[in-house]
């Protein structure tokens, strides 16, 4: 077990009416291991450090790549069946069946990416030109790009210090040209959901959770990508489970599904759903070819099976570090709506202003236990190529209406965005790391955050 570390309540009184030097000479416990660490001299200023050798995670899917990866792609090497459709026994709708009674929806469906699966999403809700879809200001660029890429209108929203959409700054933001609001969960944290719910039914908006950071995360008990109208998630390189790249398309909703299906593959409904949706209500429609291959839904099959292994990991790694430097005087972790569902992909604190955070950084590194900004996301507004509205031909009709004309994007648009990821550091948790890994990075943050807000 980590130690816990005293608070400072706990520290002052220990030294009580004695004099401080007199009590660190004779004090033993945990509050002689939190003088003894504030005492160290910091490696950035010729200390030792605390590691000598970084503290490194890399992705997490990879890491637990074994036989059963292994024998999944054989199977489909010996069907000599790569094509999902063609396949007796398809790796993807094994995937796809599996997905969906895990995350308890009724219907999941496999595609090439979570940036595929968010532009199928938008065509299943029938976004389009004249439409406007908020959206946080700090996210991936697919958020945007899907909305503009069906003619609607990108409307940002600001973060809370969760790092996803506040909930407080969507109703400001509606208009009666609203259709839908994304719902980013990221960096394995959930967005706040019951506030964003009832502003969406109270205002008739869609709602569309992307799940691309938060694969395995839960809010209130529910998996992220049930809660809203559809979910998609990601399972490229960097997310929760991989298979280098894939994604998936989540919801209840049976035109959803029906419009979503037709959509990622050539406005086409083929068996067993042609069964299960009752041969369809909707006619055809121009689409795409998104669909997933047996490569990719065979290794995506064998990795469902460890989410919850990964999940779990995850969340015990993350909770023994905060609770072992909670009690740090002024320490101040991100907002997280419910612990028990976030994922736990890093300890992140809030140092007050950027100046800090990059002496914070700079210290961290230099022991050995790298700490980094919010990661995975842009501050969108800010990209030089939104900002100006550039598209991919000049009447592109995002910009064409004059909502569309007047919008301003840019740093005016998202000042408490910035400043917010602007403060925040964390030093990331991996599912393999050790009871020493641990310690080490709760040692770290225990010997250099004082120091930083001196």
């Amino acid at each position: 077990m980590i130690r816990r570390l005293p608070s400072r309540r706990e520290f002052l009184e220990a030294i009580g009416a004695m004099g401080t030097a007199s009590v660190l000479a004779g004090m033993t416990g945990p509050a002689a291991g939190f003088a003894a660490e504030g005492a160290d001299k910091l490696a950035v200023n010729g200390g030792a450090p605390v590691r000598k050798s970084p503290l490194n995670n890399g992705p997490y899917g990879t890491q637990f790549y074994d036989d059963v990866e292994k024998q999944q792609l054989m199977d489909v090497l010996e069907s000599k069946s790569p094509f999902r459709w063609s396949a007796a026994k398809s790796k993807v709708l094994q995937f796809e069946k599996a997905y969906a009674e895990h995350l308890g929806v009724k219907y999941a469906l496999g595609v090439t990416s979570g940036t595929t699966a968010l532009y199928t999403a938008m065509a299943a809700l029938e976004i389009g030109p004249g439409d406007e879809v908020i959206l946080p200001a700090w996210t991936w660029y697919a958020d945007y790009d899907a909305i503009v890429l069906c003619g609607g209108l990108p409307v940002f929203a600001e973060i809370d210090e969760s790092f996803n959409i506040d909930p407080n700054d969507i109703e400001s933001r509606i208009t009666p040209r609203t259709k839908a609001v994304i719902v980013c969960h990221l960096q394995g944290t959930p967005a706040d959901m019951d506030p964003i719910m009832a502003i969406a039914r109270r205002h008739k908006l869609r709602v569309l959770e992307d799940c691309a950071q938060c694969a395995g995360g839960r809010y209130k008990g529910k998996y992220v990508g049930t809660i809203g109208d559809i979910g998609i998630n990601s399972f490229q390189l960097s997310k929760t489970i991989t298979a280098g790249e894939g994604g998936a398309v989540t919801t209840n909703d049976a035109t959803l599904f029906e419009r979503a299906m037709r959509f990622h593959d050539v406005s086409s409904i083929r068996p067993p759903y042609t069964q299960a949706l009752k041969g369809g209500v909707l006619n055809g429609f121009v689409s795409c070819n998104f669909r997933m291959n047996e490569f990719t839904g065979a290794i995506l099959y064998g990795q469902l099976q460890k989410l919850e292994t990964i999940c779990k990991a995850l969340r015990s790694n993350a909770t023994k570090v905060r609770q072992a430097v909670a009690g740090i005087p002024g320490i101040k972790f991100r907002k997280s709506p419910d612990l028990e569902g976030d994922l736990g992909v890093g300890v992140f604190i809030d140092l007050g202003t950027s100046r800090q955070r990059a002496r914070y950084m700079r210290a961290m590194g230099a022991e050995g236990v790298p700490a980094s900004p919010p990661g995975g996301s842009v501050i969108l507004p800010t990209g030089k190529w939104i900002e100006t509205k550039s598209t991919i031909h000049p009447a592109w009709p995002s910009f064409q209406s004059a909502e569309g004309k007047a919008i301003r994007y840019g740093a005016e648009a998202c000042p408490r965005t910035i400043d917010i990821i602007g403060r925040f550091a964390g030093v990331r948790m991996g599912p393999k790391y050790s009871e020493d890994d641990l310690q080490d990075a709760a040692r770290a943050i225990r010997k250099v955050f004082p120091s930083c807000l001196s």
